[in-house]
């Protein structure tokens, strides 16, 4: 995914550990706070991003402490995107039981991809360049009124 011109990204490394996840979600919130968006969304976000990393942590790294998890916040001028990579194996969307099937709802997991694709504008999932899961979220950031402007 190209990032377009006149976008700035920050890019993490993370360590394959259960910290990471709460240390994830901290940084997050941060950020989108600091984009200008509102509490509710900052919350969304963020749990958006604690469920990516839950997943690329134990899914697609297998806890693996060897591999790292990539995670980049891109500011559009639109939208913030969030991508989060892992070194694992990868995976087809397509495989992922649905988690509202009567024979999934008393599971304890595989509602994560719900909960992104619920709380955000827009997500993917796909392959990173160097393989494993590449999971993209992107949040339009809070319209704000000019002056005059009706709202």
């Amino acid at each position: 995914m190209a990032v377009p011109e006149g976008s700035k990204t920050i890019e993490i490394k993370l360590e394959t550990a259960w910290q990471t996840i709460d240390l994830t979600q901290a940084i997050t919130e941060r950020v989108a706070e600091s984009s200008g968006f509102e509490e509710d969304d900052i919350h969304k976000i963020a749990m958006s991003v604690r469920e990516g990393i839950i997943n690329a942590l134990h899914y697609g790294n297998r806890m693996q402490r060897e591999k790292a998890v990539f995670l980049d916040f891109v500011f559009e001028p639109e939208r913030l995107v969030i991508r989060m990579t892992d070194e694992g194996d990868g995976f087809e969307v397509t495989h992922v039981d649905d988690p509202l099937s009567e024979e999934n709802l008393l599971k304890t997991s595989g509602r994560g991809l719900l909960i992104v694709q619920a709380f955000m504008d827009d997500m993917h999932v796909g392959r990173g360049p160097n393989g494993g899961a590449r999971l993209m979220m992107a949040k339009l950031y809070p319209r704000r009124f000019e002056k005059g402007e009706e709202g």
